[in-house]
């Protein structure tokens, strides 16, 4: 089934398409949300449960597992020759609490269905393949994301990501620790040869444009800065218009600068306010203090701090014409990610072999990818995903998606780990 030199793998081979859908909708079982999607969160009970399913499954392929002390799940698929780096598969099965059933999950049960498919056809590789479950890469209930993925990749240390704590104050080592699943391991002590990830885009381009796959050459980077305003609370009905210090008026211009400033940096640079706070937050009450978060993102690391250099220009001026007091601060930032072009390429390969369209993107969201790009030759892969809808339980792929990209990433792993004659 091997190309005759051994180099890659031949047109037929494909995954088990129904096995994988089948595997994806019943881990959705675990953690269902409300609408139909799921509410698995790091290290909650339903994420431990995931984890001990996910864990049966790859036993059963015949797999071994390693865990480290951050949580992250490795399940090796041994290699003809166990003492070069193995080639990795990975990504999440952590979700947004109103999340759907296929961000990140898709991506590790795909890597799954690859050792499956790869002992169903009985092909051998020299190098072992290991598939991974990334902790916290949503960063939902402990910030930031991607976090167990960042300290594996010296980004974060252990003390820092143990002190994260939720939104009712525990922390993630203890919550870890609770659920039984931080390991012995070390993190960032493994070799990589290569790591591939696949992922639903989260955006239209794939479904406007018709295409199957996704060959992602880089990842935005990202700057978040937290601006705090800060006026005078007062009456809305007895305090007259000129004499207000509204805080709330300040957040709304610098909302509206905020597009000006992406719109100016175009094309790829995107920028907006998601997340903002008013005080008191009352009916009546003038706002005195206002808190939100400008995202700024750009694979161009140029346009990416120039953004966050103009608003850091532009905002206090308008808080002065406001007579508001204003801070910045820095609260999330990563450079933007060039993917390996050589792993990019033995994707574009494996999907002209299987006669699948695609086209090169940019990944507009953080994905542990992004991290451990910095440790080892690293690449994505994309399928469409229905109206470009992610973070939201009515997220939706077709079987049909989410087997193509499946094929691809069996091929490009195949080519990476050196199907063994």
């Amino acid at each position: 089934m091997a190309d005759p030199n051994g180099a890659v793998p031949a047109a037929n081979m494909k995954i088990d398409g129904d096995r994988l859908w089948d595997s994806i909708m019943e881990m959705a079982k675990i953690g269902p949300g409300v609408a139909g999607g799921n509410n698995r969160q790091t290290l909650t009970d339903a994420d431990a449960e995931g984890r001990s399913l996910f864990q049966g499954w790859c036993e059963e392929a015949g797999m071994s597992m390693g865990v480290d002390r951050m949580g992250n799940m490795f399940m090796r698929h041994e290699g003809t020759e166990p003492a070069l780096d193995p080639v990795y598969i990975g990504s999440h099965l952590d979700t947004q609490p109103t999340g759907g059933k296929y961000d990140g999950v898709l991506g590790v049960l795909s890597g799954l269905e690859v050792i499956r498919s790869i002992r169903d056809m009985g092909i051998s590789t020299r190098r072992p393949i290991v598939v991974v479950n990334w902790t916290n890469e949503e960063g939902t209930r402990f910030a930031p994301a991607m976090l167990a993925s960042g300290v594996f990749a010296g980004m974060h240390d252990e003390e820092y990501a143990n002190s994260r704590e939720d939104a009712e104050g525990k922390r993630f080592g203890d919550e870890l620790d609770r659920i039984g699943w931080r390991g012995d391991e070390a993190p960032g002590e493994r070799k990589i040869h290569a790591m591939f990830e696949y992922h639903i885009e989260q955006g239209p381009i794939l479904e406007a444009e018709n295409t199957q796959i996704g060959v992602v050459t880089h990842g935005q980077g990202l700057w978040w800065l937290q601006v705090t305003l800060t006026g005078k609370d007062a009456h809305t009905g007895s305090t007259p218009m000129k004499m207000r210090v509204n805080a709330g008026l300040g957040m709304s211009r610098i909302i509206e600068a905020v597009h000006r400033i992406a719109m100016d940096h175009q094309p790829n640079a995107v920028g907006a306010v998601g997340q903002a706070n008013v005080y008191p937050n009352s009916r009546n009450v003038i706002p005195g203090r206002a808190v939100f978060t400008v995202d700024f993102r750009s694979p161009d690391l140029d346009k990416l701090n120039a953004m966050r250099a103009r608003l850091e220009a532009e905002a206090p001026e308008i808080a002065s014409e406001l007579g508001l007091g204003i801070e910045i601060e820095p609260v999330g930032h990563f450079d933007p990610v060039t993917f390996d072009p050589k792993l990019a390429g033995m994707l574009r390969d494996a999907a002209d072999r299987l006669g699948y369209s695609h086209m090169d993107i940019v990944s507009g969201a953080g994905h542990d990818a992004c991290w451990i790009n910095r440790v080892a030759p690293t690449v994505m892969i994309m399928c469409p995903c229905v109206d470009g809808l992610s973070h939201n339980e009515a997220e939706e792929i077709s079987p049909e998606w989410a087997s193509a990209g499946a094929d691809v990433l069996l091929h490009a792993v195949l080519e990476a780990a050196e199907i063994a004659r």
